[in-house]
């Protein structure tokens, strides 16, 4: 039986780099030789073909060419022929309401159940969930459901922001926010920093990148994980 191979980024962009260049090494990594074209799901955002245009430009440096799904007259087949997928960063809610529009989170479901990689930064790791629940954008569209891709078997948090003892804002802290979640949800949830990624393989999952992540288990505190670090504890839970 084919393995899940996942690889689920934090963020597109750092301080002081460019689009995906904190990463390309990771993506270049994890895609391979076997690849060599990969389709991109660009519905994050509002302006598609900008938004394709300049993933377009930056895989191709990478060695790959890039085709994107709003293009695709039909795009079940093209989820069906593609040899990867990468689902880019924006607004979660919108994301997921034009992939239940166009019919494909199944097809997507079954094609990563099967071994195809799938590459998710943002809001395309936060759909790689079993819901968008932990996501930080606002609700501009309503999708069917928050259920999700439910590629993995716990929740992320991207962009992840740890307190600030500094601060004067008296509005929620992040960790607030996600012991909110707990108050009402079982599942745990991964607070990715930027410059973070989770990179699964079966049922191997590691944290890589550069800055880390929280663990949020619901009736526990937070966890702090340095990468490489594995986290296979997350699986099978609550």
């Amino acid at each position: 039986m084919t393995a899940p191979r996942l690889l689920l980024i934090s963020s597109s962009t750092v301080h002081g780099s460019g689009y995906l260049d904190h990463c390309a090494g990771e993506i270049r990594d994890f895609l391979g030789e076997a690849v060599s074209r990969v389709l991109f799901v660009p519905f994050a955002l509002a302006d598609r073909g900008g938004y394709a245009a300049k993933a377009r430009e930056r895989f191709a440096v990478m060695g790959y060419g890039l085709d994107s799904l709003h293009d695709a007259p039909d795009p079940v087949a093209a989820v069906g022929a593609a040899e990867a997928v990468f689902i880019g960063g924006g607004n979660s809610f919108r994301l997921l309401a034009a992939l239940h529009d166009r019919g494909v989170v199944a097809p997507l479901g079954r094609r990563v159940a099967a071994g195809m990689p799938y590459l998710g930064t943002s809001a395309g790791s936060n759909v790689a969930c079993p819901t968008i629940r932990t996501t930080n954008d606002m609700p501009i569209v309503e999708p069917p459901t928050f259920d999700a891709l439910a590629l993995v078997g716990f929740q992320i948090n991207p962009h992840y922001l740890d307190p600030d003892p500094a601060s004067t804002h008296k509005g929620e802290t992040r960790e607030q926010r996600l012991r909110e979640y707990h108050e009402e949800n079982e599942l745990p949830v991964v607070g990715l920093r930027e410059g973070a990624m989770l990179r699964v393989e079966g049922e191997a999952v590691e944290l890589r990148g550069t800055s880390g992540a929280r663990i949020f288990r619901r009736g526990r505190e937070p966890e702090e994980r340095v990468p490489p670090a594995r986290l296979e504890d997350l699986l099978g839970e609550p």
